[in-house]
């Protein structure tokens, strides 16, 4: 019985806690609420499609009425022929893509450097500005770029005595093309959240390390990159999160019948099922396999940093 009554209390004290809690800050929670509603709606609700993959959906009988079709989705993407070759693709892809993540990071510790704080403003501006510009607009550069008659890497290949080439169309350049031209894009405005892990070091500490004799990149080794670990690891096992999640806009933008052999990945396989075939039922178990894979890379990999490093998502 009083064991009864100690959880009652418990209960009751941990509910006037959360409701004193609520009552204090319900501004903040205010500001948060529309985040919240627009997670549920745009997220969590269309999570009530998922069960199409387990059907053979008609939009003519809809969702419920649909016949269940068990796994017979997922046994057809797993034999068809170029099943493997578009994983291979999609793995190859964002596995280049994850051997750049180290640079927004040599970026932001250089960055941190300058003591210039004119230059350095404008530098952080110039490299954030690729970020702002739109996928298609990054493909038409690139395109342009790269165009066999008229493309600057074209005229400067010639110039230096080489032939030109229709890069866009050789299957073996078309990641390189697609990671760099990420590289550029990207790298400027994901060094923003190192800055700011970067600011939380005491100046104190440096100030020490300086009477002490420590050079710039001693500093940077033992003071600045341990300070931001934490910061990069979690940003580290978000990112093995998303190995089998490529972008579908600038892939489809980018390919052609001629790379067609490196550029088909799940996401573009999926929208030509999905959209253009309209074969829902197969795309959405080719989508749910892929969040699958996803979300176990992410256990796992949270799981090996909690356990090396003491660092993890929850």
């Amino acid at each position: 019985m009083n064991g009864t009554q100690t959880a009652i209390g418990l209960r009751r004290g941990r509910l006037r806690r959360i409701q004193r809690r609520l009552t204090n800050d319900w501004q903040l929670y205010l500001l948060v609420l529309p985040a919240l509603v627009y997670v549920f709606l745009f997220h969590y609700m269309p999570m009530y499609g998922v069960q199409i993959a387990f059907k053979d959906y008609s939009t003519r009988m809809g969702i419920w009425a649909s016949p269940w079709a068990g796994l017979k989705h997922f046994e057809r993407f797993l034999t068809y022929p170029n099943c493997w070759k578009i994983i291979r693709n999609t793995l190859s892809i964002t596995l280049y893509s994850l051997a750049t993540f180290p640079l927004p990071i040599l970026v932001a510790l250089l960055f941190n450097e300058l003591d210039n704080q004119r230059f350095k403003r404008t530098v952080q501006m110039v490299s954030y500005a690729p970020h702002f510009v739109s996928t298609v607009v990054v493909c038409s550069i690139v395109t342009l770029f790269l165009d066999r008659s008229n493309g600057i890497i074209n005229h400067l290949i010639v110039a230096l005595g080489g032939e030109r080439n229709d890069w866009l169309s050789v299957p073996s350049m078309f990641s390189d093309i697609y990671v760099w031209s990420g590289v550029w894009q990207n790298t400027g405005w994901s060094t923003i959240i190192y800055l700011a892990a970067l600011s939380g070091v005491s100046p104190e500490l440096h100030e020490a390390a300086r009477i002490d004799g420590a050079s710039r990149l001693q500093i940077v080794l033992h003071i600045n990159l341990p300070a931001i670990a934490p910061t990069v690891i979690t940003m580290l096992i978000l990112r093995f999160g998303q190995v089998m999640d490529l972008g579908f806009e600038k892939i489809y933008l980018l390919q052609n019948s001629l790379n067609l052999d490196a550029s088909q990945v799940i996401a573009t396989y999926v929208y030509e099922l999905g959209v253009r075939s309209g074969q829902f039922s197969y795309s959405s178990a080719i989508g749910l396999f892929n969040t699958v894979i996803n979300v176990i890379l992410l256990l796992i990999v949270n799981q090996v940093s909690r356990k090396v490093a003491d660092i993890s998502l929850w």
